[in-house]
């Protein structure tokens, strides 16, 4: 970011490539429709490239762009509402094809049955979850980032966690030796 704000016009790329498959996955874990998705992404970095200014040298570079991130997904939520189920067509064309079919198809039951208890979350408590379990963030970060206290951050994830381990206690359970 440093080399970015210096001007150099390759810096930018290398920005893009780094950060570019996390913002995408957060994106599709709300579009659920890459070429919208991919719109979200394109408009984070205009405004990252807008907002660069504001940037602190110093300051953790994921939380500051995430931040910008979560403010453009949720004024495309505003615009567009929650958007309709779309088949995960991609997502299984890209699995891999493990050595036991019967193994890759419990996979993809159990990642099916995740994505829908994650569905079934606040988008408040989803974008928490995403930015903890996904991203690795910390609470303080998330609360940065959403415009909330570190406390808020921990009681959202504290509840939206409970949440999924209550639609999901069967799968918990099964993980249990």
């Amino acid at each position: 970011m440093l080399a970015y704000l210096g001007g150099d016009a390759l810096a930018f790329e290398r920005l893009f490539r780094a950060l570019a498959p996390s913002l995408m996955a957060f994106f599709m874990r709300s579009a659920k429709n890459a070429a919208v998705a991919e719109d979200l992404l394109q408009t984070t970095f205009l405004k990252l490239h807008g907002a660069r200014g504001s940037w602190r040298p110093g300051e953790r570079l994921r939380p500051w762009v995430f931040a910008i991130a979560a403010r453009t997904r949720i004024d495309w939520l505003r615009r567009h509402g929650r958007v309709e189920e779309l088949a995960e067509e991609e997502d299984l064309a890209s699995a891999p094809d493990p050595a036991d079919p019967r193994e890759g198809l419990l996979e993809r039951e159990r990642g099916e049955r995740v994505r829908a208890a994650l569905e079934r979350l606040s988008e408040p408590q989803r974008m928490v979850v995403h930015l903890h379990r996904f991203e690795g963030l910390s609470f303080a970060e998330i609360g940065l980032i959403l415009g909330i206290s570190e406390g808020a951050a921990k009681l959202r994830a504290f509840r939206a966690y409970g949440q999924l381990r209550g639609l999901l206690q069967d799968l918990v359970e099964e993980e249990r030796p």
